[in-house]
């Protein structure tokens, strides 16, 4: 990617909702950036399992690297989170950090950053420093439903996916290998 298009990138957009849609649009926008030449960093947070589609598809592509950060372990609100969590979610964080001080990205996409903050894995005060942080030239995006009004505020583009009609809750179909995962 050339220092003119780089100019062009340095946005930070928020996919959130309790829609289906919030990893696979930033997803999408990878794979879209891959094939534009741009070096592209995905850190999940919450998320375990070398096993997901897009962690075998990503595997191939040399523009994307990805890395995964969770546990086997359920969360529920309002519980105190366990130490193995809390660890994995700040571990994800470094690796936030060192790529965003990395030059070579341009663009960082941190999937389900919102549910760590709603499950107190992550302060939302840490998060915001982050976004302040970020380099001019690059491009942020955070997945997740439970985005907090100031990272909403924080960010320059905000999506909510709402679902309106899902065959789980219809017709209980499961997540489907391929298609949710």
């Amino acid at each position: 990617m050339d220092a003119k298009d780089k100019e062009k990138l340095g946005l930070v957009q928020v996919y959130t909702g309790d829609g289906k849609g919030k990893s696979t649009a930033a997803f999408g926008l990878a794979l879209r950036a891959a094939g534009g030449g741009m070096h592209v960093v995905i850190i999940q947070f919450m998320k375990k399992g070398e096993w997901y589609g897009e962690i075998v598809a990503f595997k191939r592509l040399p523009e994307i690297e990805i890395y995964s950060f969770g546990s086997d372990k359920f969360l529920k609100k309002g519980n105190r989170p366990d130490e193995q969590n809390i660890n994995l979610a700040e571990e994800a964080m470094a690796k936030a950090r060192a790529a965003m001080d990395d030059d070579s990205v341009d663009i960082l996409i941190l999937d389900e950053l919102n549910n760590a903050i709603y499950f107190d894995l992550i302060s939302e005060e840490d998060v915001l420093d982050l976004i302040q942080a970020k380099p001019q030239h690059q491009e942020l995006i955070i997945t997740g439903r439970n985005a907090s009004e100031k990272l909403i505020a924080a960010a320059d583009l905000v999506t909510e996916m709402r679902e309106i009609k899902h065959p789980y809750r219809l017709q209980g179909i499961q997540a489907r290998r391929g298609i949710e995962y």
